[in-house]
């Protein structure tokens, strides 16, 4: 009787770990079924008077759909990481008149610290004219800092000639942000002529964009997908675009939407011409000085592609900055 009780035991205890075990694997299985993915992020001041605290590795946390993800490393881009490629990137269809505000461009040059890599580049037919690459001599990026040309192209895109800067842009694991002046009006989407809803007989006809330019999306995601960080100055562009109430709306919404989906900042005065680009490029700085290289776990699709991550804080007065998705490798 007790060898059968002794047999039913060792039986029971046998299949609890038969149940047990392919658990346990599949757990483990589904935990290391993971990718290391690295992102920039700002801890932006929500009262800019008050001093922000660093923040701590377990300060910071990442959201992915409903999963909270694992942060391995937070670390400060300052000191040996203070590694950054900055490109000012200006419209060569604004206004002259924005010269005046120039002079505040230069000045923000020349504060960089030598850590900064600064580059100069002209927004035009829908690509980009390289006035000087990125150089730690601040006084070379200086001197290539000029008025726009004030005219119109064939082909006028600042979406389309941020896509060319970043995809010829050569990765490397440093920041890499730009700082967009443009009016952000897409002149040549806007003046595209589009067949007549009266027949075919009345010809191609002009119609005003419904909304902002398709290119912005794609500017956007390419962005996103090499981890650049977009901010932008508006300024007021030429020509009959230039003048259209609902045009220069379109404009700002489209250099809002980068900014805010790349983790950057847009900053205007709605669509009046800013009296002075000094106070923006301050609060840049600032950004400057607050960011981060996040590393954190994510869960990786069947392909590569871009994922829908939340990075977020709970410590008072701070509100980071964050592209809205992240590249996430493919499963191995």
């Amino acid at each position: 009787m007790k060898n059968r009780k002794l047999r039913l035991t060792l039986l029971g205890t046998f299949c609890a770990l038969t149940l047990i075990s392919p658990i346990v694997h599949s757990q483990e299985k589904s935990a290391s079924k993971t990718v290391p993915v690295h992102l920039v992020i700002t801890d932006a001041a929500l009262r800019e008077e008050k001093e922000l605290p660093p923040l701590q590795r377990e300060d910071v946390k990442v959201k992915q759909g409903k999963t909270f993800l694992q942060v391995t490393q937070l670390i400060p881009a300052q000191g040996d990481n203070a590694a950054l490629q900055l490109m000012i990137l200006i419209d060569d269809t604004l206004n002259p008149s924005v010269g005046n505000n120039l002079s505040d461009v230069k000045d923000f040059i020349n504060a960089q610290p030598p850590s900064a890599l600064i580059g100069v580049a002209y927004m035009s037919n829908a690509t980009v004219k390289v006035a000087q690459n990125f150089t730690a001599d601040h006084d070379l990026a200086v001197k290539a800092v000029r008025l726009p040309l004030g005219s119109l192209s064939s082909m006028d895109s600042p979406y389309l000639s941020l896509i060319s800067l970043v995809k010829s842009w050569p990765q490397q694991k440093v920041r890499r942000e730009v700082l967009m002046v443009s009016d952000g009006i897409d002149r040549l989407r806007g003046e595209k002529t589009q067949p007549s809803r009266l027949g075919p007989n009345f010809g191609p006809v002009y119609h005003s964009m419904p909304t902002m330019s398709p290119d912005v999306n794609s500017a956007s995601e390419i962005s996103q997908r090499y981890n650049v960080i977009v901010h932008s100055l508006y300024a007021a562009g030429v020509g009959r675009a230039g003048r259209s109430g609902w045009d220069l709306q379109l404009g700002l919404s489209g250099l809002s939407k980068i900014a805010d989906e790349t983790g950057g900042e847009c900053y205007s005065l709605g669509t009046s011409q800013l009296v002075s680009f000094k106070p923006y490029l301050d609060r840049l700085q600032k950004l400057f000085s607050n960011q981060y290289y996040v590393v954190f776990e994510a869960v990786p699709g069947k392909k590569a592609g871009l994922q829908r991550v939340k990075v977020q804080t709970e410590i008072p007065n701070s509100e980071i900055l964050a592209p809205d998705n992240v590249w996430v490798p493919a499963a191995m």
